[in-house]
């Protein structure tokens, strides 16, 4: 038998939800998530702390982005320099300040839309990828930012659970270890869960950020037809990192790149949170024992954009 020479190959055979909430359903797995789930994230709330997971836009110090997108530029255009040149002042003499940034969609803690990504021409849900040129006509990121993401959440501390303080790149890791790492912690991942994975990778961006571009290869999850089946029968709605990409560069048995993109968001319509912070939610669920919470997260509406910044929140 020989090696599959694409991912078209790969995956043929993989499981699919294409048309399991409709032909026009852009939110994929999220449908999962109905009010029933919802009153299961609130009943994981029993301290009432509150943690935000998302990543400062415009460190003065360099964001972490992937190759080849641009820094975030932030610009004032109005502040009390504007008005010592001689602006005119409000009536009554109000002064104010105005800014403006330029920014990658994905250049920060994100939501990617279901048709971010693709392989055959086909992005999710069967829409052609022609539907991609010029804006998202469909499965953009407004259809998930309208919606809204609230449900159970779990964290899964792998650079913990590996004895780490950062995971490794090129690190890659499959359901046996988001199983044992589960046990180890005293967690039943249950159905429609919004499954939360720590690396720590980026504290390896913060102590070297030209270096950590080199040989670039993030830690993650790697694809396995068991990985995929085990994602689909559990019907998880939401795969939320701390990672730039979501799942390993470069997978070492492939060679080939957002394998998972294709079998988990394409196919499955498993939507995907990147760059995500857990620096105050581990201290919280090592804290009180605990590592399910309520989850809650809006990406920003855009029209027919790809991906859009959000600051989730994990309520415990």
């Amino acid at each position: 038998m020989t090696d599959p020479q694409d991912i078209a190959e790969l995956l043929a055979g993989s499981p699919q939800n294409w048309g399991r909430w409709g032909t026009d359903d852009e939110v994929g797995a999220l449908n999962h998530l109905d009010a029933a789930q919802v009153l299961r994230g609130v009943a994981a709330v029993r301290s009432g702390r509150v943690c935000t997971l998302q990543r400062l836009i415009g460190d003065p110090a360099g964001d972490p982005v992937w190759p080849g997108r641009k820094q975030a530029s932030r610009r004032m255009h109005l502040d009390e320099s504007t008005y010592e040149a001689g602006f005119p002042e409000m009536p009554g003499g109000a002064h104010s300040s105005d800014d403006s940034i330029r920014m990658s969609l994905q250049g920060s803690t994100q939501y990617d839309a279901l048709g971010h990504v693709w392989h055959d021409g086909r992005i999710w849900n069967d829409r052609p990828a022609s539907s991609t040129i010029g804006e998202m006509r469909f499965a953009g990121v407004d259809p998930i930012a309208r919606r809204g993401v609230v449900g159970r959440g779990v964290l899964l501390d792998l650079a913990g659970h590996l004895g780490v303080e950062a995971v490794p790149a090129g690190t890659a890791f499959g359901l046996e270890d988001l199983l044992a790492c589960a046990e180890a912690q005293g967690l039943t991942i249950e159905e429609h869960d919004v499954l939360l994975l720590r690396t720590n990778h980026l504290a390896l961006f913060e102590a070297d950020r030209e270096g950590f571009y080199d040989d670039f290869c993030e830690p993650g999850l790697v694809y396995s037809p068991e990985l995929v089946a085990w994602f689909a029968e559990r019907g998880v709605p939401n795969l939320v990192t701390d990672t730039i990409g979501n799942e390993i560069t470069v997978d070492p048995h492939t060679g080939f790149s957002l394998t998972l993109h294709n079998a988990l968001m394409r196919n499955l319509g498993v939507v995907f949170t990147e760059l995500c912070d857990f620096t105050d939610l581990v201290a919280a669920c090592r804290e009180l024992e605990q590592w399910d919470f309520l989850y809650a997260a809006a990406p920003l509406r855009v029209h027919g954009a790809t991906g859009a910044p959000v600051n989730p929140l994990a309520v415990l």
